[in-house]
């Protein structure tokens, strides 16, 4: 079908499952364990699962290891059968009603967010709309089709599988392109970095260099330090960085990580420590550090006129 983009994506998320294809035998990468390859100090595959993060029930086909959050695993039979064999694994592993969504990913996309896991699923329609689409597949920006980037509704997942392994007598060998064309799904375009993965060496010393720049260092450091302390907690920023700099300018350069250690411990000690509290002690630590500011610089502080020493201090020389 043709591609399309801009695909609304509504307030309210819809629910689905996922599969994770997390096996392979990452020949490009000399046999390294590429799930557990580290990309801004998190596992390849806790990148993705952090992703479809909002999935009812997700399945890893793929060896055990441990994980960001809880998953449901599987093996393709036989091991290494390809990634086919391992979808069919990991959808016998789901118990999602035939009208609802499977989610297919790869583990191995370092910039897959939570918003374009999003946009797929919301492309297939709610369950019931008449017309709604079986399948849809993210295209990268040079319009490549990522079939491992991937919505589908369960029900012609679950049918075209069985035919498959019907027809040939096992899914394992097959190539996904297959099952694909069966489903006919449409295509909705990716943002520069979505469908970006990472099969080689070079491709993870691009994923990395791409961590640590400017203007994506930040966020990548915060979602990571989240996932490590389990933390679902979405704050401004912008508003905690505005308080460590007016604390290190109005205080001292070691009060700014001092000053947001000790706003998260007031959040975390009010009420439930959403986002509301952490806004609230950071308004009052900010009103406290603007104070202890003025006092430094303000009509009263010592480089001022009226300070110690001046024409209207206690040590000047009045007539």
């Amino acid at each position: 079908m043709t591609a399309t983009s801009g695909e609304s994506v509504p307030a309210e998320p819809v629910p689905y499952d996922a599969v994770v294809l997390a096996g392979g035998a990452a020949k490009r990468l000399g046999g390294a364990d590429k799930p557990g390859i580290g990309v801004g100090g998190r596992a390849l595959l806790d990148r993705v699962l952090t992703a479809c993060g909002e999935a009812g029930r997700t399945v890893v086909v793929g060896g055990r290891r441990p994980t960001a959050r809880p998953v449901v695993w599987a093996r393709e039979d036989p091991p290494g059968g390809g990634p086919l064999a391992a979808l069919d694994a990991g959808v016998r592993r789901l118990d999602t009603p035939p009208d609802g969504v499977v989610v297919v990913l790869s583990a191995d996309l370092p910039f897959l967010d939570p918003a374009t896991v999003r946009r797929l699923v919301s492309a297939l329609g709610g369950a019931g709309e008449s017309g709604r689409r079986e399948g849809v597949v993210l295209t990268d920006t040079a319009g490549r089709d990522q079939f491992l980037v991937a919505a589908y509704r369960a029900e012609p997942l679950r049918r075209e599988l069985a035919l498959l392994a019907t027809e040939y007598g096992s899914p394992a060998g097959l190539p996904l392109k297959l099952l694909v064309q069966e489903l006919d799904p449409v295509r909705i375009a990716a943002g520069p970095f979505a469908a970006f993965d990472c099969d080689t060496w070079e491709d993870i010393a691009a994923a990395r260099a791409r961590i640590r720049e400017h203007g994506a260092v930040l966020e990548e450091w915060i979602t990571a330090v989240k996932d490590d302390l389990g933390i679902e907690l979405d704050v401004d920023t912008d508003l905690l960085l505005d308080l460590a700099r007016d604390a290190a300018h109005g205080v001292a350069r070691p009060a700014a990580p001092l000053t947001t250690f000790l706003v998260g411990y007031a959040a975390a000690s009010v009420g439930d420590g959403g986002p509301e509290a952490v806004a609230a002690a950071v308004r009052k630590a900010t009103e406290l550090a603007r104070r202890w500011a003025e006092e430094s610089t303000g009509p009263d502080g010592p480089d001022s006129p009226a300070g110690p020493g001046g024409a209207g201090g206690s040590g000047g020389g009045g007539a």
